[in-house]
């Protein structure tokens, strides 16, 4: 690692931690009803809202109803996103005159329910598949509201730890429509208004043919691209207008607007922390899980840093220079963008897989095995190292009810938090959500390398699912295994080396999506309403404090030891074992 490469990763963990407690506090004041200075700006947006809706702005939920006012909302989003995809030959904003024949049936369920999780897996290439009115009223729109739904339902989820003795923990609608209003628009405006500026581009007009100097013919994309951007990362959605994401100058052309987009990525859910601390009365309590969110990602900056500076050890047996010097960058460059180098790469493959964002700048197949092997441990956590916008909140809080479970048992008492003793049913809920995710990406990823189908789509075709890959042997398992945890975890991102867009791969793929959102969601929302149910246990003497040190670590412990006793199986025959063969140079 060199010193100024080290210094660019603090300074973009410095420009986070700066945001954390005035974005935080102002989310709280949203939230819980306050007035803000956006709302002589905004409010009438939001009234809007309610009254479209036939919304009460004071009607209260039961976890239950609130849980199926966003199932429901999901649905409808699905429905509509299906459609716009299937019709768009028959939609305006259409230059390039794309119809059914780019989006066949399996591949739009795919990326609708990829929208609709806040996946944004893409198994299209988005400049050559979709329409410009799909990209902003499908693909634009989906990137708002799922990313506020997930913020809603992380809200709910606090106000279970907060309220007492409450039947209801919020309304949905209500924290949706505050999250859209308050928090994502403004950004989003000001943010992509900053991207125009630095040479994103945003417009309508038909793809450019110009003529290249060797004397053929290029067809340059373009669109509106800035305002998907910028929802893109701050809502942690990820799917870019381009095939090749933000590693595109189009959508990421300096170093100014990189360091901008991966601010973009951490800063809402990194804010929701002190949201948290606030809402229930303790802002240490926000601040211990900030401090274990930043000593995760830390570790995994710097790991998967450091084995990407120190380059390719078949590459150095060659005589090949690796390491760093005034004049070359040294360590690992294949599937980076020179203008961006090996820092910045590293660190934006391991801040998308710390939330569920998913755009890269840099192609994640090209990474050495460890380097690799750190932003799928990152999804293997199910994402909860910041974590998504809302969903890396709640996230945290199910391994929370577990640190705290496993500290009760070592002394034999009823575990307690923030101020709730923990049963029976919060623990079970706590599990379940832990294992249907686990279940989803191993037994997926199984049946993955074993299953027969057809490349072209016909079912009954004795193709192996393995053909479409682009390695074999463990890379080729790894390829198989980071896809179906990126989309159970709901994160988008990919070893760039498979070809998912078959009808396995999109039919599997989305049904994991919708496993990794909602059958996560839906035990994390009935232990909110148990917790909300609950009266206010006092602090005594025995009372396990959970905003020190201490209790950050247990809860790291408990991420961690849960993930690597999961997934070591897979992982050691994956990016493991490629790593021993690197070493033994035998990967050529």
């Amino acid at each position: 690692m060199t010193a100024l490469g080290i210094a660019q990763i603090l300074i973009f963990f410095a420009l986070i931690f700066i945001c954390v407690k005035p974005l935080g506090a102002y989310m709280a004041r949203v939230f819980e009803g306050e007035r803000t200075f956006l709302h002589p700006v905004l409010r009438w947006l939001e009234v809007l809202a309610y009254k479209a809706g036939g919304v009460r702005e004071d009607e209260e939920q039961h976890w239950t109803r609130y849980t199926a006012c966003v199932l429901s909302f999901s649905i409808f989003g699905f429905l509509l996103m299906y459609l716009f995809q299937r019709l768009q030959g028959f939609l305006p904003f259409n230059p390039q005159h794309f119809g059914t024949a780019q989006v066949p049936p399996d591949l739009a369920f795919n990326t609708s329910t990829s929208f609709v999780t806040n996946t944004n897996w893409q198994a299209y290439s988005g400049e050559s598949t979709l329409s410009y009115f799909a990209q902003m009223a499908a693909l634009t729109v989906q990137n708002f509201v799922s990313a506020a739904a997930g913020i809603a339902i992380a809200i709910a989820v606090v106000r279970g730890f907060a309220l007492h003795e409450m039947r209801t923990i919020g309304n949905f609608w209500v924290d949706m429509t505050r999250a859209a209003v308050y928090v994502l628009l403004p950004i989003s405006i000001a943010g992509g208004l900053f991207l125009c500026s630095r040479g994103v581009i945003q417009n309508l007009k038909p793809y450019t043919q110009v003529a290249t100097v060797e004397g053929g013919t290029q067809t340059i994309a373009q669109g509106p691209v800035a305002s998907q951007e910028v929802i893109k990362e701050l809502g942690t959605n990820g799917g870019g207008f381009f095939n090749a994401n933000s590693a595109h100058p189009f959508e990421n052309p300096t170093p100014g607007t990189d360091l901008f987009e991966m601010w973009l990525l951490l800063v809402i859910s990194a804010s929701l922390t002190y949201t948290f601390g606030k809402m229930v009365g303790d802002t240490r309590q926000g601040w211990a899980v900030f401090a274990a969110f930043l000593i995760m990602s830390l570790g995994g900056v710097f790991i998967c840093y450091g084995f990407e500076q120190e380059g390719n050890p078949i590459l150095a047996k060659l005589g090949l220079q690796t390491a760093a010097t005034a004049n070359q960058p040294g360590g690992n460059m294949e599937g980076k963008e020179v203008r961006l180098g090996v820092p910045n790469s590293t660190l934006w493959a391991t801040v998308t897989t710390d939330t569920s964002c998913g755009a890269v700048n840099a192609m994640h197949d090209s990474l050495l095995p460890i380097a690799g092997l750190v932003p799928l441990l990152n999804m293997m956590t199910d994402i909860v190292i910041f974590g998504g916008v809302g969903a890396g909140l709640y996230g945290i809080l199910i391994y929370a009810i577990l640190a705290v479970f496993i500290a009760g048992l070592m002394v034999g008492r009823t575990p307690e938090y923030l101020g709730k003793k923990l049963e029976q049913k919060e623990v079970k809920m706590a599990m379940l959500a832990i294992i249907v995710t686990s279940a989803s990406i191993l037994i997926f990823s199984g049946v993955s390398t074993q299953a027969h189908f057809a490349p072209k789509g016909y079912w009954n075709s004795p193709g192996p699912a393995t053909a479409n890959l682009g390695n074999d042997g463990p890379h080729g398992l790894s390829e198989i295994l980071y896809a179906y945890t990126s989309s159970t975890g709901n994160n988008g991102s990919a070893f760039a080396g498979i070809n998912a867009n078959t009808p396995w791969y999109n039919l599997t793929l989305g049904l994991a999506q919708l496993i990794g959102r909602f059958l996560f969601l839906i035990p994390i929302l009935a232990a909110a309403g148990s917790l909300a149910a609950k009266k206010k246990t006092p602090v005594t003497s025995g009372t396990f404090p959970t905003h020190g040190p201490l209790f950050v670590g247990l809860l790291i412990g408990t991420v961690l030891i849960v993930a690597v006793l999961t997934y070591f199986p897979a992982v050691s025959l994956g990016p493991i074992v490629e790593n021993y063969l690197m070493h033994a140079g035998r990967l050529f």
